[in-house]
């Protein structure tokens, strides 16, 4: 994919989640149609239609791609090229009528098929992430800059004592019983911990220089693809390590300063 492809197919992504996001927007005050509920989360009927509405745009704009999305998987798996999306990310926040949730799409390529984990076989090249809300886009290509809004952003430079930090505790018991010491143990060694409910808008608010870190063990990748490749352009550490084959992960998003700390309290963290 040359540069003109790539901005292609960027200006694309940045429509079908723009278009997304503005369904989200106009649907947030009423009443919510709830298609499945487990003990930690909640799917909601606008979860597919935010999803249809994206995958009609790029099937418009780049028929032939591949989809890998929350609600499920379109096209043809063996696709050079494949789209990452989260119609939804935060639904739980969008249930309660809270306004932190967002829309995110990554791009994909295969650079190989042999890989141990399949997600591996595939490198993110776009990434975007809007929040309906803020009226915010973080966007990043492969080896360009990250923006919000049209403007480069940077990470912080801060240690891990003056970080705001944020976690996730996933679905699952397993997930959450791992967390909990993790953030019992940091709360007292940075300066705040934050709960957003929303990955994609955490991993962008690093980006931002907003936070500093964030941490989950769990976490798909639809969640973090778009968000990962927006913090590496933005100068971040983006350490998310397989855990199974069904695009799960282990994470620890960071303003690369603190990494090395941030290990040392997170058993079984990605790159230990």
């Amino acid at each position: 994919m040359n540069k003109s492809q790539l901005k292609s197919a960027l200006t694309a992504a940045e429509e079908a989640v723009q278009k997304a996001g503005d369904l989200m927007y106009k649907n947030f005050r009423k009443s919510k149609v709830i298609n499945e509920v487990s003990r930690h989360d909640i799917k909601l009927e606008l979860d597919v239609q935010c999803q249809e509405t994206i995958e009609k745009h790029l099937n418009k704009t780049h028929p032939g791609f591949a989809l890998l999305g929350e609600e499920g998987t379109s096209g043809d798996i063996n696709s050079e090229y494949r789209w990452v999306v989260d119609p939804i990310d935060g639904t739980v926040n969008f249930t309660y009528d809270i306004p932190h949730a967002n829309s995110t799409i990554a791009l994909q390529k295969r650079i190989s098929d042999d890989a141990l984990f399949p997600d591996q076989n595939y490198q993110t090249i776009v990434g975007v992430v809007f929040d309906p809300f803020t009226r915010e886009l973080w966007t990043a290509t492969k080896g360009g800059s990250a923006k919000l809004n049209g403007k480069r952003i940077k990470v912080s430079q801060r240690s891990l004592r003056e970080s705001i930090i944020t976690m996730g505790f996933s679905k699952s018991q397993k997930s959450i019983s791992q967390m909990i010491p993790v953030f019992e143990n940091l709360s007292y060694k940075v300066r705040k911990v934050r709960m957003m409910g929303a990955a994609a808008l955490s991993i962008a608010y690093i980006a931002s220089g907003r936070f500093d870190a964030y941490i989950e063990t769990g976490i798909r990748l639809w969640d973090i693809a778009a968000g990962g490749l927006i913090l590496e352009e933005a100068g971040g550490d983006f350490c998310h390590v397989p855990t199974n084959k069904d695009h799960t992960y282990r994470l620890i998003a960071n303003n690369g300063k603190i990494s090395r700390s941030l290990k040392k309290h997170f058993p079984e963290s990605p790159g230990n």
